[in-house]
């Protein structure tokens, strides 16, 4: 891995110089879930949340934290994405949702931040519209579980237990 880019020799916080490196394409996805109660996931799964289309909403959310990535992290570079999705999967046995986010563009830094956070929004999201039904949701596991492009190459997360 190497010294920490994000530092000068100084160890000021600076915003890494891209100027020199390739425009590759670059594509990240993460994930992450959150566990919620019986009532929750019910009303969830059945469309019958009373703040409306929880999964609608938290995808939209997800999205838009993407593209505003860098008005929240400070040293992200803003980016021109070129595609970002949100997609959902119901684990029935655990009572959770988990949230997969995959962000992607051609350029000269990697959209793993972009993803990332797009996932944790997405979460939060559902969390906010369903705090009424259960405060004692959890959010878990919020990782990055694969980043092609870029001169680091293709990166896998080991499974997770």
């Amino acid at each position: 891995m190497g010294k920490l880019t994000h530092f000068d020799s100084r160890g000021n916080a600076v915003m890494v110089d891209v100027t020199d490196k390739e425009v590759t394409e670059r594509v990240a996805v993460a994930a992450g879930r959150i566990a919620v109660n019986e009532e929750v996931y019910a009303a969830i799964k059945d469309g019958t949340a009373k703040k409306g289309d929880v999964l609608g909403t938290a995808r939209i959310a997800g999205i838009m934290a993407a593209k505003k990535t860098s008005d929240l992290i400070p040293m992200c570079h803003p980016l021109m994405l070129t595609k970002v999705t949100i997609d959902f999967a119901y684990e029935d046995g655990k009572r959770q949702i988990k949230c997969i986010c995959t962000a992607k563009l051609s350029g000269k830094t990697g959209v793993e931040m972009e993803a990332l956070t797009g996932v944790s929004v997405a979460l939060l999201t559902i969390y906010d519209m369903c705090k009424a039904l259960d405060r004692s949701m959890r959010i878990l596991d919020i990782h990055l579980v694969e980043k092609t492009g870029g001169k680091s190459g293709h990166f896998i997360a080991e499974p997770s237990s």
